[in-house]
């Protein structure tokens, strides 16, 4: 598919969520699914990939706290501009999730 196309419904649920989170904070791909109540975190990691590049993409992370390599630097970068607590290149996830 052209990364033109436009979003899915469920991509645009994605990023209406991702959107809303707060500078600082951060959510996990899963968590985005459970908030959603369907898809799972790959389908969340597939509609910020094709689409996210809007939304404050650099707030979602994996389950553990890491970032997405492709992007870490960036990522990273991001996040100590927000203040996000991080441990080495990991964000502690205990201090920082947003759960809306």
């Amino acid at each position: 598919m052209a990364h033109d196309a436009l979003p899915t419904p469920f991509a645009e649920d994605v990023l209406d969520i991702v959107s809303e989170i707060p500078s600082g904070r951060v959510m996990a791909y899963g968590d985005i699914a459970a908030v959603l109540g369907r898809g799972g975190a790959r389908q969340v990691g597939q509609a910020m990939a094709r689409f996210g590049a809007g939304v404050a993409w650099w707030r979602v992370l994996r389950a553990d706290g890491t970032c997405a390599e492709i992007h870490r630097d960036e990522q990273v970068r991001r996040l100590q501009a927000e203040g996000v607590a991080l441990v080495g290149q990991r964000v502690d996830m205990t201090r920082t999730r947003w759960v809306p």
